[in-house]
């Protein structure tokens, strides 16, 4: 697993996906700081992080497209399954690679609660709790994208049908709303990741969101293993 995690982080950073999403992410919070709490003298941090979520919409793919469907394209999945080591522990150390990637910009946002409260008065609890359900927001988002990359062996058809997955989930709500039925609107709800984010930037610390989200990628993580197997015996 560690072998795999190596690998996938320098290429990550030998190549421009994992520069690019760091800057695509501290781009947007940067102008999302600059929107709420330079212009608009807002304290809230955590509105910023409303603002930012849409961006996982185009940085998810952008990430993940190339985790599993480059490798399967050029057939170097089968090096990976004459290691002595399981799928699970490929699938986890790829995963833990993207871990790593995600956090090196989020540990940079962490920094700006901080430089804010030297200015004013800043709820630092909801604040990094936003943060903390963010980060778990985003890792669900990213399994989700690990699992359609183990679906094909394009990387440009794993972004397209990525983008097309994080653009219903985005405003799954909204298509719950034009149907008429309580039920059916509030599964719709339920299963948005999006909207389970809201109530932390209004600043309530909602755990069963959590557990959600380490459910999401429990599960598709599982699936990724499983869509993996299938491959590795098919030969």
């Amino acid at each position: 697993m560690v072998a795999v995690l190596k690998h996938e982080l320098a290429l990550y950073y030998h190549s421009l996906s994992g520069y690019v999403f760091g800057a695509f992410l501290l781009a947007f919070t940067g102008i999302g700081a600059l929107i709420y709490n330079i212009n608009a003298s807002v304290a809230n941090f955590e509105y910023v992080l409303s603002f930012i979520q849409v961006v996982f919409i185009i940085i998810v793919p952008i990430l993940t497209m190339r985790i599993i469907a480059d490798e399967k394209r050029q057939r170097t999945d089968q090096l990976l399954y004459s290691l002595p080591i399981s799928t699970s522990d490929i699938v986890v150390g790829k995963f833990m690679a993207l871990l790593i990637v995600f956090l090196i910009p989020m540990v940079l946002i962490c920094v700006y609660p901080l430089i804010f409260s030297v200015y004013g008065d800043v709820y630092l609890p909801t604040s990094y709790g936003s943060i903390f359900a963010f980060v778990f927001l985003g890792l669900a988002l990213i399994s989700i994208g690990m699992f359609i990359s183990s679906l094909t062996e394009s990387q440009g058809m794993a972004a397209g049908i990525c983008v097309v997955v994080m653009l219903l989930n985005y405003f799954c709500v909204q298509i719950g709303n034009t149907i008429p039925n309580e039920t059916v609107q509030k599964v719709f709800r339920q299963i948005s990741l999006f909207e389970r984010f809201t109530l932390f930037y209004n600043g309530v610390f909602d755990l069963t969101a959590i557990v959600y989200y380490i459910s999401v990628i429990a599960f598709f993580l599982f699936l990724c293993v499983q869509s993996l197997e299938k491959r590795r015996y098919k030969g």
